[in-house]
Parts: C-alpha cells; structure tokens; sequence
C-alpha cells in the first residue's frame, strides 16, 4: 500500500523550522577555529570531521545548531553534514554526560567479562545503554571494539584506555566520577572532559600537565610475534583458555 500525502505528515510539504544559531560570542570563536581548521586541508569540505568535533566541543553533542553550522562554513547542505554526523558513532546527537564510560562487549572483552561489567554498570547507575546519569555526569554505552584485545575487558572513558577491568573496579570508577574525585586511566593522557575530549579530537594541542609524554603502548600480548621475530628469550607467561600455562614462543 502506498503511503498518502496524509499519512506522510512532515516527510510532504510541511515547513521545517530553521536550526537556531550560536550566540553571537560564541559563533565569532567558533569561525575563527574553524578557520584555523580548515586551513590544514587543500579541500575545505574535507574539515567536515574536526569540525564536528568542534561543535561536539561547544555544546557535548552535534546539535541542529553545529550541523547548520558546519553547513554553512564549509558551503555543504545541512543533509550532507547530517549523513556523517549520524554514520560515525563518536559524534553524539543529543546531550550527554561529562564522561562516555563505553565498555567493549565485542567477542574478546565480552567473554573475558565485558558483558558482566557492562550489566553490573547498568544496575549500578540506574542507566541504560547510551542514557545518562540524572547529575549529567556519566554516559553509559557499550562500544565496538577499541583494538585493545590484548587487555581485555576494556572500558574507555572519553577515549581513555581503563585496562583488565572487573566489575568491582568499574563501579569503583564511575563512583569516583560521580564524586568528583580524580580518575586516571591505566594508560595514556590524563581524564579530561567530554567537551575537551571532542576540542582535541578537532585538532587543537592538548596543552595539560602530562599529556604530552603520555603513549598508550602495546601490551606484552601483542608484541609476542616482534619479540619472536627478533629472537628474543621468551619471558612472558602465556595462559591457555584451557588453563594450561606455557612461556611465549614456547611448545
């Protein structure tokens, strides 16, 4: 049966309200970052990405507001901008908490016990997955894989790593979260906002105390194959999912 006029509502004819802007202050900083965006690409329309970021750093999710935004700027129409912002999951599309808490619950972390964390952590905070805490602090999602198979489970929070979680230890976390307390991630840059999240993500230079020095690293389970490779003694114990135990590169 074909749909009448009648039963498509707003998809025939109906005037869409016009996207609010920016306050003038704050679409004045939001051109001259982006200028300095675009300048980094021969294309401009090629800035589509950290220019989201940008907007994702103004207001922690991409609003109608960025979307008509990022059109504008880079001569793009509004359904352009759209169909990237709703392909690539880093770009939220409604408010969200200070911190996205993502557990992977791919097939690795999920059987390591990255489904338990992700279950225990929706009881824990009284969430389901990508709805936030009634404070507007904490996000919680269950994310796809991060490539960090060899510290499984992984839990992110804003892209930091959080290695070898257990239940206890990720309620524990998102506990000193809620508390305000100072969280550090196992590895990597230090725990910074959502919204300052998405302004490095744009390209500008995360300028904190640590950030800098600071390197994700491989985990000893991925670099079996190179110390193998370059005839290096075999040091590092290996656990069998059978429970047996043997020395990398070993029989």
């Amino acid at each position: 049966m074909t749909a009448s006029p009648q039963n498509r509502g707003v998809s025939l004819g109906m005037p869409q309200l016009p996207a609010p802007d920016f306050p003038a202050e704050v679409r004045t900083r939001l051109e001259a970052d982006a200028k300095e965006v675009i300048a980094r690409y021969p294309d401009s329309r090629s800035a589509l990405l950290p220019l989201l970021h940008l907007c994702q750093s103004q207001e922690g999710y991409v609003s109608k507001t960025g979307i008509r935004f990022c059109a504008e700027t880079l001569g793009l129409t509004t359904a352009e901008v759209t169909a990237v912002a709703t392909f690539y999951t880093m770009y939220r599309r409604g408010p969200s908490g200070d911190y996205q808490v993502g557990v992977c619950t791919n097939t690795l972390c999920a059987v390591m016990g990255g489904d338990a964390i992700f279950e225990e952590l929706k009881e824990h905070l009284g969430v389901g997955n990508n709805e936030t805490t009634p404070d507007g602090k904490v996000t919680l999602e269950h994310i796809e894989c991060n490539a960090a198979c060899d510290y499984a489970p992984v839990v992110m929070v804003n892209w930091e790593f959080f290695d070898n979680q257990t239940p206890d230890s990720a309620k524990a976390m998102v506990d000193d979260l809620l508390a305000g307390r100072e969280v550090s991630p196992t590895r990597g840059a230090p725990l910074c906002t959502y919204k300052e999240t998405a302004r490095i993500l744009a390209g500008f230079p995360d300028e904190r105390a640590g950030a800098v020095e600071a390197t994700g690293g491989a985990g000893p389970a991925s670099l079996i194959g190179l110390r193998i490779a370059r005839g290096e003694p075999p040091h590092t114990p290996i656990v069998h999912p059978r429970g047996e135990t043997r020395t990398e590169g070993g029989e």
